[in-house]
């Protein structure tokens, strides 16, 4: 029944995710240019606690497309690397390519669960997650295989939404999604876009993980888009999570709750086009130099 409380299932949610990121690889990299103008600052902000430099060995965990990637290979110069890895092997074709394109010999990509990475321990000097560590359902698992691929003293760095109230461009969407398919609020733990939203949230899973020195930061990340119905294409084609919580809606479903969605947000339009609401969580820490 709409609105039931049924237990997590991981397994089920880990299949799920890699569809829908294996649908939704053509359009999040032909919408970079967009995303990389949203997320640049929140990511140059990510490789600055990661502490990234010329000839640093870095692990980007749920890369994606790889703009994030190409960031941290253009600061670690000829003398480093940067394994790209993803549950989606489609996404990292185009990060591959992107890489190739722009000339980089020293990226590398490989189709990874985050939760279990197949890396040699303490073989990176950074890792690296930008808007993925928030989807893992055992986070704890997966930072304590990012701790253990770090050499001692290694940084992970990661970007995070911040909480609902911030993000509006995007918890607008869910709340419509929400109501019109009688889901139930998200269980607290579960992975969502807003579970790792606050600062003593953030920290302290690091510091459960075993990461010491850990610091965070929040960064105003507007999203901007000529209009509202760009921001509802962008949504429509690359938020896979939307789609999936719409499964259970029939078509006239469906269509009712984009044009709801449409209409909540054009409240975000003025003068300057489409300013979506968002706020970022840039979250760091280190692998304790003894262990």
């Amino acid at each position: 029944m709409p609105g039931e409380s049924t237990a997590f299932d991981a397994a089920a949610y880990k299949t799920t995710t890699r569809a829908q990121w294996q649908a939704a690889a053509e359009a999040w990299d032909r919408w970079e240019p967009t995303i990389e103008e949203w997320l640049g600052p929140a990511t140059e902000a990510m490789l600055d606690c990661a502490r990234i430099t010329t000839g640093s060995r870095v692990l980007d965990v749920a890369a994606g497309a790889g703009g994030q990637t190409l960031a941290a290979v253009r600061r670690v110069g000829p003398t480093g690397r940067v394994l790209a890895t993803d549950l989606s092997p489609a996404i990292l074709e185009y990060a591959e390519a992107r890489a190739r394109t722009a000339g980089f010999d020293n990226v590398e990509i490989a189709e990874m669960d985050g939760e279990h990475l197949d890396v040699p321990p303490g073989s990176f000097d950074a890792v690296l997650s930008r808007v993925g560590l928030i989807y893992f359902p055992d986070r704890q698992a997966a930072l304590t295989s990012m701790l253990r691929a770090l050499a001692p003293g290694g940084r992970v760095a990661a970007v995070t939404y911040s909480t609902p109230e911030r993000n509006g461009f995007f918890s607008v969407p869910i709340s419509v999604i929400r109501t019109h398919a009688q889901l139930p609020p998200p269980v607290p733990g579960q992975p969502g876009p807003f579970s790792l939203g606050t600062q003593e949230v953030a920290e302290q899973a690091l510091r459960d993980a075993g990461f010491v020195d850990v610091e965070s930061a929040l960064l105003p990340s507007p999203l901007r888009l000529p209009s509202a119905a760009d921001c509802l294409l962008f949504e429509q084609d690359s938020f896979g999570a939307l789609h999936g919580m719409l499964a259970g809606l029939d078509e006239a479903g469906r269509a009712a709750a984009w044009a709801e969605i449409a209409v909540r947000l054009r409240e975000f339009e003025g003068p300057d086009g489409f300013v979506g609401p968002c706020e970022m969580l840039v979250v760091a820490g280190s692998k304790p130099e003894d262990a």
